[in-house]
């Protein structure tokens, strides 16, 4: 699978409204956009990251703008597949 390399994170008052609807910041997005534990497919050439901010695990829905910059579609917490993906990660 593609490694997913996140530079910077391109901020627009679009998706900074729709991230907050579900409770995450800006801030613990881009610290999941730096430290992401795991990475999916998703819809439409979009990526999904999953990563820790503090105790809560997120899944961030990402497109490729161009190498290492990307637009945050949406952010929300982890659905039970995806913290089920991060808790067998960080047990190995």
């Amino acid at each position: 699978m593609t490694r997913i390399v996140v530079k910077r994170l391109i901020w627009d008052d679009v998706n900074k409204e729709h991230i907050k609807k579900h409770d995450v910041s800006l801030e613990q997005v881009e610290e999941v956009g730096k430290n992401q534990l795991a990475h999916k497919k998703g819809h439409s050439g979009r990526y999904i990251i999953i990563g820790r901010s503090g105790a809560r695990i997120l899944s961030v829905i990402i497109r490729r703008i161009k190498v290492g910059v990307y637009y945050p579609v949406a952010a929300r917490d982890a659905d039970k597949d995806e913290r089920k993906r991060i808790y067998e990660k960080e047990s190995k």
